[in-house]
C-alpha cells in the first residue's frame, strides 16, 4: 500500500507554520520523513557517514529554504527534490566514467510495452528478503547509475507516486519511465549473473 504522509501536512495551517519556521511543525516534519530521507540516501550507493551527511544538510537546506516554500507540492516532494541536488552535489567531486550503456541493444528484447520483465528473474520464494537476498539486491543496486538508482529506491522501496518522483528529481513522466525501465534492466542482469535467473 502507498505512503500517505498526514493530512494535517498539507492544510494551509500547517503551511503557515513552517513558513513561520514554528519548530513544532518542523519536528513534527522531521519526525515523519527522516527514516524515509536516510533510507533513500543510502539506497541511493552512499555509505552509512555520507547517508547521515546528506540527511543532514537535506533538512538543514529545508529548514532555511521554507519561508520560500508555497505549498505548491507536498512537504515530501520537496524534501526528496532537496535530496536530489544534495546527492548531487556529494558526487560533483567525484571522478566519473562515461560508459557505453550496452543495455540498451537488449531492452526490446527483455520489456513488454508496459516495461515489465517478459521472463523477470527467478522468485524466490518466502525467503527472498533474507539476508542474503538482500545483500545481493543492495550489491546489484550499486551497479546502476546513481540517477536511476535513486527513481528506484523512490518508486519500488519508498512507494512515491510518480508525479511525486518526476517532481522530485525534475524529469518528465516519459524520462522516468525509460530511467526505472533501465534500472530494473541493470538489476536484472546483475541477478542473472548471481544465479537468479529462470531455468
Amino acid at each position: 500500500m502507498a505512503y500517505s504522509p498526514p493530512p494535517e501536512f498539507a492544510t494551509p495551517e500547517f503551511l503557515a507554520r513552517l513558513q513561520r519556521q514554528d519548530r513544532d511543525a518542523i519536528q513534527q516534519v522531521v519526525h515523519e520523513f527522516l527514516p524515509q530521507i536516510l533510507r533513500a540516501a543510502r539506497g541511493a550507493g552512499l555509505d552509512e557517514t555520507e547517508a547521515d551527511d546528506v540527511t543532514q544538510q537535506t533538512f538543514l537546506t529545508f529548514i532555511e529554504t521554507l519561508p520560500r516554500f508555497e505549498g505548491r507540492s507536498q512537504v515530501r516532494t520537496w524534501l526528496f527534490g532537496i535530496l536530489y541536488h544534495k546527492l548531487r552535489e556529494a558526487r560533483r567531486g567525484f571522478q566519473k566514467q562515461d560508459r557505453h550503456d550496452d543495455i540498451d541493444d537488449v531492452l526490446e528484447s527483455r520489456f513488454d510495452d508496459r516495461g515489465m520483465w517478459q521472463a523477470p528473474p527467478r522468485t524466490a520464494d518466502d525467503d527472498v528478503w533474507d539476508q542474503q537476498i538482500r545483500r545481493h539486491l543492495e550489491e546489484c543496486l550499486e551497479t546502476v547509475p546513481e540517477r536511476h538508482r535513486l527513481a528506484f529506491v523512490l518508486k519500488e522501496v519508498e512507494g512515491l507516486a510518480t508525479q511525486e518522483i518526476c517532481n522530485a528529481l525534475e524529469v518528465t513522466g516519459t524520462n522516468l519511465g525509460v530511467i526505472l525501465y533501465r534500472a530494473r534492466n541493470r538489476l536484472r542482469e546483475c541477478l542473472e549473473d548471481r544465479g537468479f535467473a529462470e531455468r
